[in-house]
């Protein structure tokens, strides 16, 4: 009999630690999405806040180039207003194809291309674009991590427990996805 009850106390252990085990990887698994995510909002935050320097220094040389500057003012516009990470990179698309045009119209200005401000805010907003770029990665392959143990059997009865709900991957849109057309 005491074989029995010890047997059950035994299995009944293993289970609970393994519930435990598994609900302590799924909170790290999801902090660690959403710091990810963080990381991608701060680097998109210094491209809003470092984008009106640019567009300063460029609009001197650039006084008859008003459409370029009301694309940059509207996504903007768009990516402050912006909570959820679809809206978010979604404003960031729209932020991307206006700075794409802003650097085709700024090609025609030998003068501002050669200003030092303009350089080293160009530069910058580069290196902001470089590191988005690799943080979208890192979350993409943090959200991959986390949907396919949310997936698996038996990570899956925790998850349910947990009522967690798979996570999107930041994707281009459709926009982004388009040959980019320059014209002078």
């Amino acid at each position: 009999m005491w074989e029995i009850i010890i047997l059950a106390i035994a299995i009944l252990s293993i289970i609970v630690l393994w519930f435990i085990t598994g609900y302590n990887r799924f909170i790290v698994l999801k902090n660690s999405v959403d710091k990810m995510w963080s990381n991608i909002n701060v680097l998109l935050k210094q491209r809003f806040d470092e984008l009106p320097n640019l567009v300063e220094t460029a609009k001197g040389y650039m006084k008859y180039e008003k459409e370029v500057f009301s694309e940059i003012t509207k996504a903007r516009t768009a990516f402050s207003g912006a909570q959820t990470i679809d809206e978010k990179a979604k404003a960031s698309s729209m932020l991307n194809k206006a700075m794409m045009g802003f650097y085709a119209v700024a090609e025609n200005y030998p003068k501002l291309k050669a200003d030092k401000s303009f350089k080293h805010l160009q530069e910058r907003i580069s290196a902001i674009e470089t590191d988005i770029s690799n943080k979208r990665s890192a979350y993409n392959d943090g959200v991959n991590i986390f949907n396919i143990k949310l997936s698996q059997f038996p990570s899956m009865i925790i998850a349910g427990f947990m009522k967690l709900k798979r996570k999107d991957l930041f994707q281009a849109t459709e926009s982004e996805k388009q040959n980019v057309k320059i014209q002078f």
